[in-house]
This record gives C-alpha cells, sequence and structure tokens, in this order.
C-alpha cells in the first residue's frame, strides 16, 4: 500500500498536512466471498439473525428510526 499526504487548508486557511487515500490499487482478481469470512456455524446464524433484523423488525437503532412505518 502507498501512503500519500496531501496539503490543504484548514478553516483558519492555515495549511496542514493530511492523509490521502490509502488503497491498494489495481482491481480485485477474485469476488469477495463473505460467506468464507465467517468461521463457524454460530457465526453465520448471528449474521442471518441480525440482517433478519434490521430488514423484517418492528424495533429500530439510531438513524434508522422512523416514526412512521415506510
Amino acid at each position: 500500500m502507498k501512503e500519500t499526504r496531501v496539503k490543504r487548508k484548514n478553516f483558519k486557511g492555515e495549511e496542514v498536512e493530511i492523509h490521502g487515500g490509502v488503497y491498494e490499487e489495481g482491481l480485485p482478481t477474485q469476488p469477495d466471498n463473505w460467506i468464507r469470512k465467517l468461521r463457524n456455524r454460530e457465526e453465520m446464524l448471528r449474521y442471518i439473525r441480525t440482517a433478519e433484523r434490521y430488514w423484517y423488525s418492528e424495533d429500530w437503532f439510531g438513524s434508522e428510526k422512523r416514526k412512521t412505518k415506510a
């Protein structure tokens, strides 16, 4: 990975050095298979429960909270 630094002006007009983009260049060689990242059955079930709660639950959290149902 290549780290870059960029000089920009802050709100006071002073020039400061900040981090630029930090990423690996290029395209992925294979599709990212999320299921392989889950190590065992319990992690898979926890992931599915969380996804189901996100889409179908009556209780929402944080910025997702709505006063009326969609």
